[in-house]
């Protein structure tokens, strides 16, 4: 059942834009050509772990300017009240044998960094010709699993974020921007 219909409740919920839609461009663009620069003639598979990424990844693709494949995957922390169960399930896989690719994993946020430290020795295993990481956010006042991003596009205070893929209650993915989500308004589940 849909929560917010009107513009007015989807605005009360952004409490200030933290990075501008011009600045997250720019700094896309610096990525895609660091990356452009540093795969060129080498087999690149960009992953996107959805949801959050999949705008992150539109735009980074378009960004670099050598041949590149796509792939999605769901992978998912479980967690009891406070902390990690220490498993990663995969809720949707790879298509591609990744084998045959130098590897980047697109992400929104890497916040406590329990999934990707995981995940990151699960694909390995696969036996791919490497394995980075790279997030437009990265929030390492949150991190609990010894991880960091090869690249981050920005560092961020620990506060909650919307906008750019970041969702709230499937809400504010398509805002061009990255907010603050104004808690004092109501939590995601009270939108």
């Amino acid at each position: 059942m849909p929560g917010i219909t009107t513009k007015d409740e989807f605005n009360k919920h952004i409490k200030k834009v933290l990075i501008d839609e011009k600045a997250v461009q720019e700094a896309i663009a610096r990525a895609g050509a660091e990356i452009s620069r540093e795969y060129e003639g080498k087999p690149l598979l960009l992953v996107s772990i959805l949801k959050g990424s999949f705008v992150f990844l539109a735009d980074l693709c378009r960004a670099i300017t050598l041949p590149c494949e796509m792939d999605f995957m769901i992978a998912k922390s479980y967690y009891n009240s406070t902390e990690s169960s220490g498993d990663v399930k995969i809720l949707m896989d790879l298509e591609h044998d990744i084998s045959e690719y130098h590897v980047i994993i697109v992400e929104d946020i890497v916040d406590t960094g329990q999934t990707l430290s995981k995940l990151i020795p699960m694909l390995k295993e696969r036996n791919p010709l490497s394995v980075k990481v790279v997030t437009l956010l990265d929030k390492p006042s949150r991190r609990t699993a010894a991880f960091d991003p090869d690249m981050s596009l920005f560092t961020i205070p620990d506060l909650f974020v919307i906008g750019y893929g970041l969702d709230c209650g499937e809400y504010y993915r398509n805002l061009p921007y990255i907010a603050e989500y104004n808690t004092e308004e109501g939590v995601c589940s009270d939108v």
